[in-house]
């Protein structure tokens, strides 16, 4: 077994009597790429918290890379990039990176850090001056100055265009490669699905699912069927029809969640329920997510 980066042991944290984190322990190995998911409020962020030294617990125990989070010499072996990023005025980018690479005995080069984030033609602008998307790609680049062994990335591709995003991944995935701990929050569940080698849902503060992305996969409901509705088919007309477990509606799109997509299938089609362009999918990560938070509320 691999040696130990983060280890929680039955945390919590309570906030004005009420639960944050609710009795959490898992183990995260080095090396590895952790999706941490959940719904908003469910615990992520104090839980990442947590583990950076940012709170104490309540109750429990937090070591990152075998000790305290908040000993200089651990902090020096990770790096965050925060949901806020923050500007200084009147430094450019090479300068907040410069800043940044200072704080760290051995920092990556200031010409690593601009590549990696893709904002080498953008070094010499004000840090001020930059778009949503460049000041995410500018935090990439403050998290990862002292080539961090342990990298947290709270919802880090929010305001990426398509090339930046891919730049990001392309570049975490080498960081991986090379035995670094991803630790990663989104809401675009298609990355964590494509990125992650092990995926732990939140929620309630409480452990609800923790498996690779198939494991957690195989929770969905089933599969759905697909398909763009003609005129007269309604919500409440497919909610009579027995072996759909939910619907999801874009437009005249609609998604069918089922435990048995055949035997729906042929129920659709002898009620004569006008359809085109119809896919049938086995249940993917939004299902699985879906499903667990759902079945927490219930």
């Amino acid at each position: 077994m691999k040696e130990a980066a983060i280890e929680l042991r039955n945390v919590s944290k309570i906030f004005k009597g009420k639960k944050a984190v609710d009795n959490l322990s898992l183990t995260i190995e080095r090396g590895s790429v952790v999706a941490l998911l959940g719904p908003n409020g469910a615990g992520k962020t104090t839980t990442v918290s947590l583990i950076l030294g940012l709170l104490q617990p309540t109750n429990g125990s937090v070591k990152l890379l075998g000790d305290d989070p908040q000993h200089r010499k651990v902090r020096d072996r990770i790096g965050a990039m925060l949901q806020d990023v923050s500007v200084i005025d009147s430094l450019t980018v090479a300068e907040t990176i410069n800043l940044f690479r200072h704080y760290y005995e051995k920092p990556l080069s200031l010409e690593q850090l601009l590549t990696i984030s893709g904002l080498a033609e953008e070094k010499n602008k004000m840090a001020t001056a930059l778009s949503g998307g460049q000041k995410r790609r500018l935090g990439f680049a403050m998290a990862a100055a002292g080539d961090p062994e342990v990298l947290f990335l709270d919802e880090p591709t929010v305001g990426m265009d398509v090339t930046s995003r891919q730049l990001f991944w392309d570049t975490v995935k080498a960081m991986a490669d090379k035995g670094r701990t991803i630790v990663l929050t989104t809401h675009y569940l298609e990355e964590a699905d494509q990125i992650a080698d092990r995926i732990i849902v939140i929620n309630g503060g409480r452990l609800v699912a923790d498996g690779t992305p198939s494991e957690v996969k195989a929770t969905a409901l089933g599969r759905t069927i697909a398909f763009t509705a003609g005129d007269g088919v309604t919500n409440e007309r497919l909610r009579t029809i027995p072996g759909i477990a939910e619907t999801e509606w874009s437009g005249r799109r609609v998604k069918l969640f089922s435990n048995n997509t055949d035997q729906l299938i042929v129920e659709l089609v002898q009620r004569g329920i006008p359809m085109k362009d119809i896919e049938i999918q086995s249940g993917g990560l939004e299902e699985a997510f879906r499903t667990l938070v759902s079945s927490l509320q219930e």
